[in-house]
Formats: C-alpha cells, structure tokens, sequence
C-alpha cells in the first residue's frame, strides 16, 4: 500500500481505472445513480472507511490524507443535499500517517482507529477516542522501523472490547486489549498466498462474529478465512478457509456482517453479498451490486438496515465531493 500518497491499494485500483476515458468517467459521474447517495464535500483526497454512528446520525471517515472526520445527517435532510464533513481527529503524535480502518464501540462509546505509515510501512498504531469529547484514551504503537513492513488496515472488536487488526502487507493480525496493550500477534500459512506478487495486498476486511470468531479475507487472492479466537489464546486460534461457491471475491476489501448467516464483502466492479448456513464454514454468493464504478468502493456500513458503500476517491476542486452509495442487492 505505498505510492506517492496513496497506498498500494490506491494504485492497484489506480491502474484498474487509468484505463477508462476521462470522458466515460465524466458521463459516469453526471448521470443519475441507480440507488441513493450521500454526497458529501471534503477537503481529503481519498476516503478509506466510513462508518454510520446512529447514536450520533453521523458519517466517521478515515482518510489517506490523515485524521478522522464526520458528516452529519440532519432530520430534516432532503435527498440530494450536499453534507459537509468536518475533522474531528487531528492526531499531532502520528502525524504524517495515514487513517484507515476505524469502528464504533458503541458500549464503550469510543471511536477506535488504526493509523498507517502507507509510505515506508515502518509505523503503525491503534488509537480509541471518546465519541462526546474526542479525549484520546489509549495510542498504541504495534509496530516501528526495527519490524517486519507492515500496514495496518482493518478492525474488528469483539464483545470485550479487544481490537483484531489486518496487516495488508505482512499477512498477520494483530490482537490489542481493551485498554490498549499490546496482546499477541496471530499468524498462520493461510493468511499468505503461495505466488509473491498475490501477497503485494493481503488480509484486508475483518469482522467479528458473535459466536466468536473472525472472518477475514486475503484481497488479491479472494480467499474468505475463518479465525475462530472463542478461547483467547493465540496457541488456541483455529484457522480455516471458508469454501466459498458462486464465484471469485478477488478484490475483495471491505466486510460487513450484516447478520450471523449474510456478509458483505466490497469489491469492483461488484459488490457482493454471501450466506452461509453452516457457521461459515462453507458460504455462497446470492447476490451482487454495481455502483459507481469509476469510484471504486472501498467499505460498507449499515444506516437504517440499509448498505451504503464508502468509495476511495473524492473528485472535484477544491473541495473534493465524495460519495456514500446505498447498496440494494
């Protein structure tokens, strides 16, 4: 994930796109979406994750640029409003890296966010802040030069509050506690591919399953992974991949469980949506959904018992107007 600002996800989705006419991706852009969308003005380039606080009626966003911001829904908002975002996180100790996964803990009423050296991969860390005063509660630095590179990515929480995080590059997880000390580190041969050049991006979306496990999922090999950490130590992690039939999740970013048996996993051009009736062991694609595809969808949250889908690049200038599309499958 390093080129120029961007990660090495920016550019793999960079190629991806450079390729399209600037033309065609104009007409994308002026022509009505199929679904509803939240357009919102920032002044950040490249939004990496957004997630709906209902407590709040809130956007958070992370962005490559650094920091934290949100957009806020009024009551009375109308379709087709353009929202503002507003930075709330403005982190001065881990200044110069980049924002990437973050998610509400909401029974501890905290934001917790992962921040990335994209550049050089030499610098990572995990911070929670309390959501009505933004008072940081813990830093934690898990990893620093004299380590393996490594780019922290996602999050998951479980039910006590310890925070799972994806290295995209490293192919492991990192486990921090509620208070923010550092736990372990969970690796296995199944979070790497076998070719090199599959590995330039891997673990990327993570979530956390009530019955205690993770789901997580190795992006330029599509392959969907189970972590079953119900007994707490690392020695005890169970590792397993989910079959997974209906076709490829290469690609695949961001996760959403939207229920025990139905998980959304972001991708391009399509987004799809996968059940499972055995605990996800095994699953199956039942559905997809195409968006805006010049934008390049990134994350997924749930607003209303409705997917809306976070995309990478935000276009115009000076301020960049981003958009949060609303996913139907």
């Amino acid at each position: 994930m390093a080129f120029s600002f961007c990660s090495a996800k920016t550019l793999a989705i960079f190629f991806l796109i450079s390729a399209v006419p600037v033309a065609f991706i104009i007409s994308l852009e002026l022509a009505k979406p199929a679904t509803h969308v939240y357009h919102y003005h920032s002044a950040n380039h490249v939004c990496e994750t957004a997630k709906w606080d209902e407590v709040g009626r809130r956007f958070f966003l992370s962005f490559l640029d650094g920091g934290v911001g949100q957009v806020s829904v009024p009551d009375d908002y109308s379709p087709g409003t353009l929202l503002e975002e507003v930075k709330v996180i403005e982190e001065i100790d881990v200044a110069g890296n980049s924002s990437m996964g973050i998610i509400i803990d909401r029974p501890r009423n905290r934001l917790v966010v992962a921040f990335s050296d994209v550049l050089g991969f030499k610098y990572n860390a995990i911070a929670a802040y309390d959501l009505s005063t933004w008072k940081r509660l813990f830093l934690t630095q898990i990893s620093g030069p004299s380590d393996e590179k490594s780019l922290a990515d996602d999050i998951a929480l479980d039910e006590e509050g310890n925070a799972y995080v994806t290295d995209v590059i490293g192919n492991k997880l990192w486990k921090i506690g509620v208070n923010g000390e550092f736990l372990s580190i969970i690796r296995s041969p199944l979070f790497s591919a076998k070719k090199w050049y599959r590995n330039l991006l891997g673990l990327n979306g993570i979530v956390y399953h009530p019955d205690g496990y993770l789901i997580t999922i190795h992006m330029f090999t599509g392959t969907l992974i189970k972590v079953d950490v119900s007994k707490g130590s690392v020695e005890d992690v169970k590792i397993k991949v989910i079959k997974v039939s209906g076709g490829s999740l290469f690609l695949g970013d961001g996760l959403l469980l939207l229920s025990p048996t139905k998980l959304v996993i972001v991708g391009n051009p399509a987004t799809k949506l996968l059940e499972s009736s055995d605990g996800w062991e095994t699953a199956s694609i039942v559905s997809k959904f195409n968006g805006l595809s010049h934008r390049v969808a990134t994350a997924a949250t749930l607003k209303d018992d409705k997917v809306y889908l976070s995309h990478v690049f935000g276009m115009g200038f000076p301020k960049k107007k981003h958009a949060l599309v609303e996913a139907v499958f």
